[in-house]
C-alpha cells in the first residue's frame, strides 16, 4: 500500500510518500480502508519530535489519529463489527497512523460513521470533538443557563464547543477572525469578539463567566490573565497553556489531554446524522499533499481543518 511515513523526527521535508506493508488486524483489531484522515496541529509537534516523552515512536512511523473508513478485516476477538462497516475512530497517538490507504484500528475505538456526511469528511470529528466534549463536560461540568468563553473559537475544536454549549443551554461568548465569525455566529454563539481587533479581556472587562476554554496559544502570562473572567467558583479549562494551579476564589483550572472513547464518539456522530453537529471541513486534498499541508499549517495558511483524502 502507499502511506506517508517519516524515519526520523524533524522538518516535514522528512514526510515521504511511499510503499508500506499493508497491515494486517491482530486480536482486538479492525483493518480500515481508509476513507479520509485530518491533520492535527499535534501531528506537526509529534513529527517535530517534541513529544517524544510523552508519545513514543517506533520508526517508521505513519502519522495521522484520526480516521474515517470502511473495515476490510476483523481480528480474533472482535464482536459487533463485520468487513464493510463505515467507521471512525480516534487512534492511538503513538501507533501507526491513518495516513495511509490502510490503517489498523483497535475495535474498542470505534463508531459507526454518520451518515448524512461524506466519509472522508467524517475523518473530522473524533480527536476534536471528543475534545471538544471532554472540555465542557467532563471538565467544566457546563450546565444549562450557566455562560461561557471561548478563546478561539473559529478553530476545529472550537465550532464543535460552540455548537455542543448552545444544544446544553448555556449562553457564549466566543473568539473569532473575520474568516470564522458568521460560521461561529451560525453555530449559536451569543456574542462574537474579532480578537484581530479588540483585546479580549478589554472586551469582557467586568464580566464574569462560569466557565472559560482557553483553545487560543497563549503565553503563560496571558493564560493567568485569562482566569480573571472566571466566576468565583468556576472552571478554566485550556487544550494549550495550563491555567495556574491555584487560580484562588476557587476557580477550578484543568490542562486538558483528550483521550479516545467509542461511547461518547458515538454520541457525536449521533447528533451529526440528527442535523444537530455541524462537520466543518475547509479543505480537502490528496494524501500527497501531507508534507505541504504540514507547511502551509507552520505557516498560518491553512483555512481551517483540511481533510486528506489517499
Amino acid at each position: 500500500m502507499k502511506a506517508v511515513r517519516f524515519h526520523a523526527y524533524g522538518d516535514s521535508d522528512v514526510l515521504v510518500y511511499e510503499d508500506a506493508d499493508r497491515p494486517t488486524a491482530g486480536a482486538g483489531q479492525v483493518v480500515v480502508r481508509v476513507a479520509g484522515t485530518a491533520f492535527s496541529p499535534v501531528d506537526a509537534t509529534i513529527r517535530a519530535g517534541f513529544l517524544r516523552e510523552v508519545f513514543p515512536l517506533t520508526f517508521p512511523h505513519i502519522p495521522g489519529f484520526d480516521v474515517a473508513g470502511v473495515i476490510t478485516e476483523v481480528g480474533a476477538g472482535v464482536g459487533g463489527w463485520e468487513a464493510g462497516d463505515a467507521v471512525v475512530a480516534f487512534l492511538p497517538m503513538n501507533r501507526p497512523g491513518a495516513a495511509a490507504e490502510y490503517a489498523v484500528v483497535p475495535a474498542e475505538a470505534l463508531a459507526a460513521a454518520p451518515k448524512s456526511v461524506d466519509l472522508a469528511d467524517a475523518a473530522a470529528l473524533p480527536s476534536t470533538g471528543l475534545t471538544a466534549w471532554q472540555s465542557l463536560f467532563e471538565h467544566a461540568g457546563l450546565k444549562s443557563g450557566q455562560s461561557l468563553l471561548v478563546n478561539g473559537a473559529g478553530g476545529a475544536v472550537g465550532g464543535y464547543a460552540v455548537q455542543l454549549a448552545r444544544q446544553a443551554g448555556a449562553t457564549i461568548t466566543a473568539t473569532a477572525g473575520p474568516r470564522s465569525a458568521d460560521r461561529v455566529r451560525a453555530y449559536g454563539a451569543d456574542r462574537i469578539i474579532d480578537h484581530t481587533t479588540t483585546p479580549l479581556l478589554e472586551a469582557v472587562a467586568g464580566q464574569r463567566f462560569d466557565a472559560v476554554l482557553n483553545l487560543a496559544p497563549t503565553s503563560p502570562e496571558e493564560t493567568a490573565a485569562l482566569v480573571e473572567p472566571v466566576a468565583d467558583g468556576g472552571a478554566f479549562v485550556s487544550t494549550t497553556t495550563p491555567g495556574p494551579e491555584d487560580a484562588g476564589r476557587g476557580v477550578r483550572t484543568v490542562r486538558v489531554f483528550v483521550r479516545s472513547d467509542a461511547a461518547q464518539l458515538a454520541e457525536l456522530v449521533a447528533r451529526v446524522d440528527a442535523g444537530d453537529l455541524e462537520i466543518h471541513v475547509a479543505e480537502r486534498r490528496p494524501l500527497t499533499d501531507l508534507a505541504a499541508v504540514h507547511d502551509d499549517a507552520a505557516a498560518g495558511r491553512l483555512p481551517g481543518k483540511t481533510v486528506l483524502i489517499p
